[in-house]
């Protein structure tokens, strides 16, 4: 049968394949829009190797959080385009990983986890490569916990409550009875850190091989400007505290009263709420980051393939 291009074009908005594939699908199932998806599934899933090679710096950071707000998974699925992060079934798929990665520790247990329909998350992925063409893959995985308090989580360039490019979860480990404060201060503190960008939550979670090397630095820095002893240690004292307000969250100035410290902003909070309060850790996921991405020009890329 002739196949028309509405119906490719139906083909193409319901699966994201290539506009040819459709085409060559619906060739192959008589038009038949349900049985050239599966075509494509299938294909998709014999093709999913050739795929994996390529660079997938693209996708969106996914966020969960527990029934009892006390504990957060962050997840990141990666696409080699923002056009594919911004198709339905991928950002399905990223909520579902999200939600059954809970109890994963790595990307491999998480890999072997079984969703909801049966399906387990790398088969899944699988059969989404062979709809969008393109490599997706599920880079890592990480939770943070309190005991009491709750999680608070941020997404920057969010695409709704659970997916976005920028992604932060927050232990706040406390007695506050006023739980909505509670929320609302959580995500001004994860709002900071996307800002921010701190390291360490507190001066002693550095560890002290990082603070001699910053001291070591320093001072032989002032060596080599012919300062003495004692003004070289001195030197190197005033080094290491502008180093801690540069990685250590508590001891930052906070992003929305710059004149005060984040240490200080929980202080005012716990007055305010008469509570204690301890940020227990955070988890901070940008989409992409450490992955070298390859510079294409598309222009020449079109005429390849052409030719």
């Amino acid at each position: 049968m002739e196949i028309s291009a509405k119906l490719v074009k139906q083909l193409r908005e319901k699966t994201n394949a290539a506009m040819m594939n459709c085409k060559k699908a619906l060739e192959e199932t008589n038009g038949d829009l349900d049985a050239a998806a599966e075509y494509l599934r299938k294909k998709g899933l014999m093709d999913a190797a050739k795929k994996t090679s390529r660079v997938a710096a693209d996708g969106l950071i996914a966020i969960s959080v527990s029934t009892d707000d006390k504990k957060c998974t962050l997840v990141e699925l990666n696409s080699e385009t923002d056009f594919v992060a911004k198709n339905e079934n991928f950002q399905t798929l990223a909520k579902q990983i999200s939600d059954a990665c809970m109890d994963c520790e790595d990307v491999d247990q998480a890999n072997n986890k079984t969703l909801q329909d049966g399906t387990t998350i790398s088969d899944a992925i699988k059969s989404l490569i062979a709809l969008v063409g393109e490599n997706i893959t599920l880079r890592r995985v990480s939770h943070v916990c309190v005991e009491n308090g709750i999680v608070a989580r941020y997404l920057h360039n969010a695409v709704n409550n659970d997916l976005g490019k920028i992604g932060v979860g927050v232990g706040l480990e406390s007695n506050c009875a006023n739980l909505d404060a509670l929320r609302d201060f959580g995500k001004k503190i994860a709002m900071h850190i996307v800002a921010a960008n701190p390291t360490y939550v507190c001066k002693n979670c550095v560890p002290s091989d990082v603070v001699d090397k910053e001291r070591n630095v320093a001072i032989e820095q002032a060596k080599e400007m012919k300062k003495p002893d004692n003004v070289a240690e001195k030197i190197a004292d005033g080094r290491v505290a502008k180093f801690f307000e540069e990685v250590v969250l508590t001891k930052q100035p906070f992003v929305m009263e710059p004149k005060s410290r984040v240490l200080d902003v929980i202080s005012q909070f716990e007055k305010e709420n008469n509570c204690s309060l301890k940020i227990s850790g955070f988890v901070k996921f940008v989409l992409g980051e450490g992955i070298e991405k390859k510079d294409t020009n598309f222009a020449e890329e079109v005429q390849s393939f052409i030719r």
